[in-house]
């Protein structure tokens, strides 16, 4: 008779480990919305540098990270973004970039494998020059992994395309990285190799390496200031949250680097 239930509907339903309980009681923690939680400074920092970025921010969801980085990067009236038209950010959060935000959706189709043709970005891209008709494109947002296309992994020659054409035409590129550390067991190139394109990431801590809350929101150090406000403006702002950051540090520590034989084992489900 079976002893144990393994839950496969998502890797969302995972419980914290005793060590994440044990780090989350123990964790030192001040006032995170005047800057001084000490757990929190030193998570943010650690996932800055595992990142490959300048900085970081703990914020309470995926959703709330990717309207963040958003709303920072089209920061003017009038603004828009690239999304594919399966992508997270338009299909699951509410249409929170346009209706608390104001920023024009600009959609182009995913192919199977979770890109979006690079002609197809070129495209979509509108610059100041109609702004009397239509809104300025000002970002480009990708992710990875791709989940409506089966979880499909962006490859980081395809990223850094994108990043390119962002550069080009005087745009941001952000990553919505729910599950970019399974990204990068699956394609076997480090977390900030498969980012580094990127002006700004948002992280998944509460999805495949299982801490129970939160994301958290990598880029520059002026962006992250921009962030910060915009934490505070849309309510994501927690007072002792090194008690979360915690049980991350401890997810990121013990988990990541069993990514990969996750990977196996889902090959071998029937």
């Amino acid at each position: 008779m079976a002893t144990k239930v393994v839950d496969l509907r998502s890797d969302t339903v995972t419980k914290p480990s005793e060590a994440m309980r044990a780090a989350m009681a123990a964790a030192d923690v001040e006032d995170d919305i005047l800057g001084s939680d000490p757990t929190a400074r030193r998570f943010e920092a650690e996932m800055a540098r595992i990142m490959g970025k300048e900085a970081a921010l703990f914020v309470p969801s995926g959703t709330m990270a990717n309207l963040i980085s958003v709303l920072a990067h089209c920061d003017t009236r009038g603004s828009e973004a690239i999304l594919g038209d399966n992508s997270h950010i338009h299909v699951y959060e509410h249409g929170g970039i346009s209706t608390l935000g104001g920023v024009h959706p600009r959609i182009v189709a995913n192919n199977a494998d979770g890109t979006m043709d690079i002609d197809k970005i070129v495209a979509a891209i509108r610059s100041p020059d109609g702004s009397l008709y239509y809104p300025t494109t000002r970002l480009i947002c990708l992710e990875n992994t791709q989940g409506n296309c089966g979880g499909k992994c962006l490859s980081v020659e395809y990223t850094d395309k994108v990043g390119e054409v962002a550069k080009t035409h005087g745009l941001k590129l952000h990553i919505d990285g729910a599950r970019i550390f399974n990204a990068s067991a699956a394609l076997g190139v480090p977390v900030d190799r498969l980012v580094r394109a990127a002006d700004s990431v948002s992280v998944g801590l509460a999805k495949g390496i299982g801490a129970p809350v939160g994301s958290v929101i990598v880029g520059s150090k002026a962006f992250i200031h921009k962030a910060t406000i915009l934490r505070k403006t849309l309510g994501g702002g927690i007072r002792q949250v090194g008690i979360l950051c915690a049980a991350a540090e401890v997810a990121v520590r013990d988990t990541v680097g069993k990514l990969a034989d996750d990977h196996r084992k889902a090959k071998v489900l029937p």
